[in-house]
């Protein structure tokens, strides 16, 4: 399939998505949104997920100045956006069967700072930041900012970054648990790539079932979140991929797991 927005690659079992609107510093207009979610929607081979943006952002947002079937023009146009693009994309992030990396090689701004931060494990390279733009520009967070973000980082953190519109560097990032990892910038696309390789080498059954349990746990009680557990660990414990895991451990050797 080809792309207009973005450039993927599978790399053995990873696949790679690469924002890739450079001269925009990757903004993300509505097409772009939708392109990513064609991009997931087929991840036959893929066992985990990397995204990143091409030069010297991650992604600074939603395009505002685009025009065409790129264009966000006013209230209704934001509103059609977001249910029909945006959301979309977001939902589909938030119920990948894979793990998902997230390589923040620049700024992350509005909706690109939701789309680094939908990452199971957010990699940021100390130039980076954080940033909820919409007050600067009279509008609200979105992208599921105010979802997100209270979660990760508490309520008056996600106040100070969406009503004071400050920028949140990497390594404060890391200090407030809003990401995994601080990295020097030039070792930010090795590490990420091999952290992806690392959980594409994993059992991919459980850990999908894995990051879709913690999502839910994160608005369920503790009785539904052990009835979640039970389900999963019941299709876990039938995949391929467990019985290896039992088989290496009881045979004191390293487990080669298949994905399966």
């Amino acid at each position: 399939m080809d792309f207009e927005t973005i450039r993927v690659e599978t790399l053995g079992n990873v696949r790679k998505i690469t924002l890739n609107r450079p001269e925009r510093l990757n903004a993300c207009p509505p097409n772009m949104a939708v392109e990513i979610a064609d991009a997931l929607a087929d991840l036959e081979g893929a066992r985990a997920v990397l995204l990143t943006g091409e030069g010297r952002a991650f992604c600074s947002g939603a395009d505002l100045a685009a025009s065409g079937k790129r264009s966000i023009t006013g209230g209704a146009g934001s509103y059609k956006a977001l249910t029909e693009a945006y959301n979309p994309l977001m939902i589909k992030l938030s119920r990948l069967s894979v793990p998902l990396v997230s390589a923040v090689n620049g700024v992350a701004a509005g909706v690109g700072c939701s789309l680094a931060l939908s990452g199971d494990f957010v990699l940021a390279a100390r130039s980076a930041y954080f940033l909820q733009a919409f007050v600067n520009i009279g509008l609200v967070p979105d992208g599921g900012a105010s979802w997100v973000l209270p979660r990760l980082i508490g309520k008056p953190r996600a106040m100070q970054m969406m009503m004071l519109g400050e920028r949140i560097g990497a390594e404060q990032a890391l200090e407030w648990g809003m990401i995994y990892k601080c990295v020097d910038d030039e070792a930010l696309a090795a590490e990420a790539m091999a952290l992806a390789e690392r959980l594409a080498a994993g059992p991919t059954v459980a850990l999908g079932i894995m990051r879709q349990n913690l999502a839910r746990a994160l608005d369920s009680d503790l009785s539904a979140a052990l009835v979640t557990e039970a389900e999963g660990q019941k299709i876990a414990g039938d995949s391929a991929d467990s019985r290896e895991g039992i088989e290496a451990f009881l045979g004191k050797r390293k487990a080669e797991f298949q994905g399966k």
